[in-house]
């Protein structure tokens, strides 16, 4: 990621966006600016769903947005603040994907169905995927600058895996069983990203998931 600095940015004057009124801050912004907001978030989004995380800087980021960097900052706290909110977002679009999959009205309504259905959404190109991947990177290659770009999935993740599992499941079970699954399908995911042509991808380990959460709901 690459980060432009700039020393003539004003990131509170109201002239940096045509569209927001004079006094306006960020912590509470009016109905309109945040309309706005939103509306370069997704167009930073989108780009990032494309092109990915290398390269990244607050210039690309304007580009894609049809703006320019002071704009962007004046609505967001500098090119790590935008990427970890794009990051953000990603998962959120990543995270209503898998769960359309996992409830669809074909799919077995168990654990185990569920997340065999969600694991072709976390493997597959759309979504942002490849960014995804790179965030994950990125935090463990500079866990002080970008650790949230981790922390943040198991954030979106793990309440809806805690959701899946059997009602009658206490909550510590499933806050176990929605850890373990997390931590597995992490782990496939990096074992398909980097284990080279001779790997399989995850797909022995998510079958040995499965029939254990099966195994797991069957015990009552």
């Amino acid at each position: 990621m690459n980060e432009d600095t700039e020393s003539d940015t004003d990131t509170d004057s109201a002239s940096a966006d045509p569209a927001a009124p004079a006094g306006y801050r960020r912590s509470a912004g009016t109905p309109r600016a945040q309309a706005r907001r939103r509306e370069l978030l997704a167009s930073v989004t989108d780009d990032l769903a494309e092109h990915g995380l290398v390269d990244f800087s607050l210039r690309r980021a304007a580009k894609a947005a049809g703006t320019t960097h002071k704009v962007l900052l004046y609505h967001f706290d500098g090119a790590e603040d935008l990427l970890r909110e794009a990051v953000e977002l990603l998962r959120e679009r990543r995270l209503a994907s898998s769960l359309a999959a996992a409830y669809a009205p074909e799919r077995a309504p168990t654990l185990a169905g569920r997340i065999g259905a969600v694991w072709p959404v976390l493997i597959g190109s759309g979504e942002g995927q490849r960014a995804l991947d790179q965030a994950l990177g990125l935090a463990m290659y500079d866990p002080d600058r970008h650790a949230a770009l981790a922390v943040d999935a198991a954030g979106h993740f793990l309440p809806a895996l805690r959701a899946m599992c059997p009602p009658e499941w206490s909550d510590q079970r499933k806050n176990e069983v929605a850890e373990l699954v997390f931590a597995a399908l992490r782990g496939f995911l990096v074992q398909r990203r980097t284990g080279g042509d001779g790997a399989d991808g995850g797909e022995a380990g998510l079958a040995a998931l499965l029939r254990m959460l099966e195994r797991e709901e069957a015990a009552g």
